[in-house]
């Protein structure tokens, strides 16, 4: 099977994430999308993040039933920080069957140079770019490994859930039903 990896802290996962997730699994080539629940991005500050089963939790929810998406904890048991190279690597050797797909937006594409292995990640996998307003691609659009796609985006971001979860505020419409009754219910991002 063609599995497309769709990397993110998910922290909360929101309805842009599973319209992404969900374009990319519906209108391209690729049989599958796993969510994969990076415990701590090499880019981010861990003291931010909800704990790495929460998020999980959280997006085995905003799923449900949908075949085409996969919750993955496949990075729980690996070092940290995460490294992208690192997981594709360990993914091939404990899946030989799946060919893997990188999904990303067009902003960490344009910084993709900066990524450990960057080079191996281009030479040995696709990696499917939805764009994103406002930023440029960077040389790598034009690489033979690297196709473009246009999804339907929202400009909804986890740090603003957060943020309106903090003020006691409704996310109600920016993350799924099931997801928004357990925020309602948990002390997840109050504090």
């Amino acid at each position: 099977m063609k599995i497309g990896l769709f990397f993110g802290s998910f922290n909360p996962v929101h309805v842009g994430h599973l319209i992404i997730a969900n374009y990319m699994a519906t209108n391209t080539d690729l049989d599958w999308v796993w969510m994969v629940i990076s415990p701590q991005n090499p880019h981010k500050e861990k003291k931010s993040l909800a704990r790495d089963y929460d998020r999980l939790h959280l997006v085995r929810l905003a799923i449900g039933d949908n075949p085409n998406l996969k919750a993955s904890d496949f990075e729980f048991s690996l070092d940290k920080p995460s490294y992208t190279i690192d997981t594709l690597t360990y993914m091939r050797e404990a899946y030989p069957q799946h060919e893997f797909v990188l999904i990303m937006g067009g902003d960490n594409l344009a910084t993709l140079h900066k990524w450990k292995n960057y080079e191996m990640i281009l030479k040995y996998y696709q990696i499917y770019v939805y764009r994103r307003p406002g930023y440029d691609l960077g040389a790598l659009q034009t690489h033979k490994s690297v196709r473009l796609f246009e999804a339907p985006l929202m400009q909804i971001s986890a740090s603003y859930i957060r943020n309106q979860i903090k003020a006691g505020k409704s996310v109600k419409y920016l993350v799924t039903d099931e997801v928004n009754d357990y925020l309602l219910t948990s002390n997840l991002y109050k504090k």
